[in-house]
């Protein structure tokens, strides 16, 4: 059953152009789908797949205790293998039809204070040696811009422009966008490239911006890692992600008085409703401002 599943991945990849990140979590949902169908009495294939078995797949995750958003996500995955499975005449029939999806409510995304961004970004300026540069370009390179981590990890040295203090990367659809970097982030990017950098390389032709101490492209696992021990150094109470840095990029860039299309095209959203909901962010601080400034108002 896997060849299906892995014929399907190719499709997404090479047909549609998903994106590697994209291509991974639908690998490990449907791996998951066929080890709990083959487990229950459906190793001869997918055409011995009907609703029934879909539905108990379906109440399994539940009982795992996975949440909304996940169960829909693998919902979702379910779905277009299905589909898929139809059009090239694997199945006669779509078992998924019947399958409901479960609601998800719009999570508003979690954002750090700037005192706290600000802590974040001191403690990459306290070790010393090329991966301190390093780490130090790539969190004020990320707060600078709202690139996605994605985006991030798979620059290249060309695509920054130190002179005129902007980097070109490639976001989801392949679309390119430019984004000014301020100044700091311009001067921890500088500082990097002229001496981090060189300390780091094994290959005097790798065109890879940010790379780990064997001299190759840094991963998204890698930094993620670095994000997670600076966050920690810093004292950070919760979870921060590269996405964290994005999501406060973007809700402190609307309080200081930058136009809602503005952010859009930063952060490359395709449509501006993804971005509106940074303004529900941004009124919940205002609001809170407003109450401690004035107790008696509540």
């Amino acid at each position: 059953m896997k060849t299906e599943v892995n014929a399907f991945l190719n499709h997404l990849a090479v047909e549609k152009g998903f994106a590697g990140n994209t291509i991974f979590a639908y690998r490990n949902d449907l791996y998951a789908l066929t080890e709990f169908l083959g487990q229950n009495g459906h190793q001869n294939g997918w055409g011995t797949v009907d609703s029934g078995a879909l539905t108990e797949y379906v109440q399994a995750l539940q009982q795992r205790g996975y949440s909304v958003t996940t169960r829909a996500r693998k919902l979702a995955s379910l779905k277009s293998l299905f589909s898929f499975l139809l059009d090239e005449g694997i199945v006669s029939q779509n078992p998924a039809d019947t399958l409901h999806a479960p609601k998800v409510g719009r999570s508003l995304p979690s954002a750090l204070t700037e005192e706290e961004v600000a802590r974040l970004l001191d403690a990459t300026s306290q070790g010393g040696g090329p991966e301190a540069l390093r780490d130090r370009a790539m969190l004020e390179l990320l707060y600078a811009t709202g690139m996605r981590v994605t985006e991030l990890v798979s620059l290249d040295v060309p695509d920054v422009n130190l002179a005129e203090g902007h980097v070109r990367c490639m976001g989801k659809g392949a679309k390119e966008r430019v984004i000014p970097t301020h100044e700091v982030a311009t001067g921890a990017l500088k500082e990097y490239i002229g001496e981090g950098r060189p300390q780091l390389s094994r290959n005097g032709s790798a065109s890879a911006l940010f790379l780990n101490r064997r001299g190759e492209r840094l991963t998204r696992q890698g930094f993620w890692g670095i994000l997670k021990g600076y966050a920690k150094q810093a004292e950070i109470q919760g979870s921060v992600t590269p996405h964290t840095l994005r999501h406060s990029f973007a809700t402190h860039m609307l309080r200081g008085g930058a136009s809602l299309r503005q952010v859009q095209e930063f952060l490359g959203h395709a449509s501006i409703s993804t971005t509106q909901v940074y303004t529900h962010l941004t009124n919940e601080h205002l609001r809170a401002e407003y109450d401690r400034a004035h107790p008696r108002a509540r």
